[in-house]
This record gives C-alpha cells, sequence and structure tokens, in this order.
C-alpha cells in the first residue's frame, strides 16, 4: 500500500533520482524514482514516474534508440499533462517545454541521425 506524503515534501528517493538525472546518469536515476513513485499516490506518483519516463527517453537517445525513446516521451508526456504547472517544487511545465524541444528535435532529425543530437538541448529537472 503507498503511503501519501504531507503536501509539499518530495520523497527522499525521487530527490535522489532527480539529482542523477540532473546530472545526465539517466539509466541510474530509474532505480529511486520507481522506488519513489511506487511508495506515493498520484499526483505525486505520475510526477515521479513521468520524470523517470523523459529520463528514460533521454537514455534510449545515448543507446541510439529513436522508437524506444519516442515511446518514452509519449509516456512521459501522458503522466505530466494533468499535474498543473507546478508540484513539490518541480516546474513541471518547464520540464515539459523542455523535453518537447529534444522530442521535437529528435523527430527532425530521424532514426538515422539520431546521433546528431545536440545534447546541450537537454535540461536539468527545472525547480520554483
Amino acid at each position: 500500500m503507498s503511503t501519501p506524503l504531507k503536501a509539499g515534501l518530495i520523497h527522499p528517493k525521487a530527490e535522489e533520482g532527480i539529482e542523477l538525472f540532473n546530472k545526465g546518469e539517466y539509466y541510474e536515476a530509474h532505480e529511486p524514482l520507481e522506488a519513489a513513485w511506487m511508495k506515493t499516490e498520484s499526483p505525486e506518483r505520475d510526477l515521479y514516474q513521468g520524470i523517470l519516463q523523459i529520463g528514460l527517453a533521454y537514455y534510449q537517445i545515448t543507446r541510439g534508440n529513436y522508437r524506444g525513446a519516442l515511446k518514452m516521451f509519449r509516456r512521459g508526456f501522458r503522466n505530466l499533462n494533468s499535474l498543473g504547472d507546478n508540484l513539490l517544487g518541480i516546474d513541471i511545465a518547464q520540464l515539459q517545454e523542455d523535453a518537447r524541444i529534444v522530442n521535437t528535435a529528435l523527430r527532425r532529425l530521424g532514426p538515422d541521425d539520431i546521433n546528431q543530437l545536440d545534447w546541450d538541448l537537454i535540461r536539468p529537472i527545472p525547480k520554483i
């Protein structure tokens, strides 16, 4: 059973996952973010899962997996879309905009040129 957090408190495992994400360690960020979303309820659960999925999209890009990246972007956007502009100090609107910029750039490149993505487009998780 999930344990709801008091309003405004980010789960410690999510904080760990966000730190790894922000260092570009997207694969490593998966485990703590998953631990956080499994122990919380929505809307926090959707936030953590959405961040995890955006991170996995970036990881798939590093592996040259175009279809996998697009799939993870779709899932991440689906989880984040209903959350509003911010939650738990995370600027969700900016996170989505940052990820959409990367998603659009990836689609323009296509699967054959995925390795030409400008990594400067990828931003850390924005906080408010």
